[in-house]
């Protein structure tokens, strides 16, 4: 497309308007420079999580129904790669993450997730001092950022392989995983480290609703898991 070239006074209008040009563009990259620098308000930044709670808790009731209609799914789902899932969801390390079933017949929790902690043993469910324990018979779910110093249950921290490192638990939620009104296991999300500071920040009442936002769904998945 040719362009007719200005003459005269004509000149100076496509230089006035490539200074104005030239103005606009500065403002806008300093008003996007201030956005960047303003931290989201806080309810903002609750309806964030929210949103992502929800998206989650949608992903995993859609794999629920899959693992119940398709047959192939079953062997091709992992639990592992669920707990890395929400491990990066809940912004903790993978092996911060452990699942428990409840045994109904044998009256004990045992591992779904870590997988390395499967055949270590098994948590009773009378145990007066295993938080696991005291979440199943209350079905109650709780914080404790001062876990380190609570009486509790330290031969599974003390495990070390691969996949898991033996530094101890600093902060701690549990939370039952239901189906209807029945606890089919135990959710627990964990920081660990050599003292608290190192672990990381104190949970939050923000952090367990995030959890409680996936028991339900959970309480789905784990159906396909129970054993007796």
């Amino acid at each position: 497309m040719a362009f007719r070239q200005a003459s005269g006074a004509d000149q100076s209008v496509p230089i006035l308007l490539k200074i104005l040009a030239k103005y606009a563009d500065a403002v806008s990259m300093k008003k996007a420079q201030g956005l960047a620098r303003t931290p989201p308000a806080k309810t903002e930044i609750r309806t964030r999580i929210r949103t992502m709670s929800l998206n989650l808790a949608s992903e995993l009731e859609r794999l629920a129904s899959a693992l119940t209609t398709d047959s192939d799914a079953n062997g091709q789902f992992s639990i592992a790669s669920l707990a890395e899932r929400i491990a990066k969801y809940l912004n903790v390390k993978t092996e911060e993450i452990a699942i428990m079933g409840v045994s109904e017949r044998w009256r004990h929790l045992y591992f779904i997730v870590p997988e390395a902690l499967k055949h270590v043993g098994h948590i009773p469910l009378s145990s007066p001092v295993a938080i696991a324990a005291r979440t199943v018979r209350e079905s109650r779910p709780e914080i404790n950022n001062s876990f380190r110093e609570t009486r509790h249950v330290t031969v599974f921290e003390s495990v070390k392989t691969e996949t898991l490192s033996s530094a101890a638990i600093q902060k701690i939620i549990s939370a039952p995983i239901l189906s209807g009104d029945k606890v089919l296991g135990v959710i627990q999300v964990s920081r660990k480290g050599d003292s608290p500071s190192e672990a990381g920040p104190d949970f939050s009442s923000d952090d367990l609703g995030k959890v409680l936002a996936l028991c339900g769904p959970l309480g789905k998945l784990l159906r396909h898991f129970i054993r007796e």
